[in-house]
């Protein structure tokens, strides 16, 4: 063997080394987790589940307690890995914490997220702050495995985001009374799913005993929401034009995400129902909109 011959094999064999210590320091090397949870869809899935209303000034949500329990649920999902934090995502005007999100904030191995709460109290910016967390932890490798607690079909984005950089993303749902709480385009494209049922929320939701406290409405009926989103098809038709509308039809199912935004807000004010968290009225009022769209054409 010549010298030119034994250096590289030299050469070689130091490179093997390397990658065996590489593969034993990976394989030391703990998964790590992260909970994910969507503040809007849990107090208005939790609060309808315990307490039978969606209003957050109805009942009180002992937060601790439930993170806690969040956590020991992820501990015994994920066995062998562990927990780099809790982000919890919820609104606030202005972005500035409410009493009740600096306890939040406060709790260890927690991150409060806030987006902003325009004057009909519905989130914004709230699904963009999910994406953005996901995706950066997923592409440095901080994670492994997320655990998502929401519900809204715009979570569906974020969920490809961390997926394309190698981290599995498993969704929590909460128990639905009636129906479904949870968009079917965001069930297809996680991982796994779990349901959290009524049992687990009961010790953290409590309906408050204010006198002479009556909820705001009551949840409208299927066919109601529908009628509302055919509605403003109509309405839509006129202000905006044929032509721009017809422009949607290639869509069909799926609505730009600005266009969906504004159905959205112009259902939520026509109902005086907030539609956050309710996958199945959601559905109703774009099958509505896509009714009446699709007669005219």
């Amino acid at each position: 063997m010549n010298d030119d011959t034994a250096a590289l094999h030299a050469r070689i064999d130091r490179t093997n080394e390397l990658l065996q210590r590489m593969l034993a320091e990976v394989a030391k090397t703990p998964s790590t987790h992260a909970i994910f949870v969507d503040a809007g869809y849990l107090y208005a899935a939790a609060g309808r589940l315990v307490a039978g209303t969606e209003d957050r000034r109805a009942f009180d949500l002992d937060a601790e307690g439930l993170i806690d329990a969040l956590i020991d649920r992820a501990r015994t999902i994920f066995a062998d890995s562990r927990l780099l934090r809790v982000y919890w995502y919820d609104g606030a005007r202005r972005r500035i914490h409410t009493a009740e999100q600096q306890s939040i904030a406060a709790l260890p191995d927690v991150k409060i997220r806030l987006g902003n709460l325009n004057a009909n109290n519905q989130q914004k910016g709230v699904d963009s702050l999910i994406r953005s967390d996901l995706e950066s932890l997923a592409r440095h490798r901080a994670i492994s495995d997320a655990a998502l607690l929401g519900g809204d079909e715009d979570l569906v984005s974020a969920v490809e985001a961390a997926q394309g950089y190698g981290a599995r993303v498993h969704l929590w749902g909460i128990e639905a009374p009636e129906g479904r709480n949870q968009a079917e385009p965001l069930l297809w494209e996680v991982d796994s799913q779990r349901t959290l049922d009524l049992d687990f929320f009961k010790p953290y939701v409590s309906r408050r005993t204010a006198p002479g406290y009556e909820p705001a409405g009551g949840r409208p009926a299927r066919e109601d929401v529908r009628f509302v989103g055919a509605q403003i098809a109509a309405k839509w038709l006129v202000s905006r034009g044929r032509d721009t509308m017809m422009e949607l039809l290639p869509g069909h199912p799926y609505l730009p995400g600005s266009v969906d935004q504004d159905l959205l807000v112009e259902a939520e004010g026509l109902l005086q129902y907030s539609l956050r968290g309710q996958a199945d009225l959601r559905r109703a009022l774009r099958d509505g909109f896509w009714d009446h769209l699709q007669a005219q054409y």
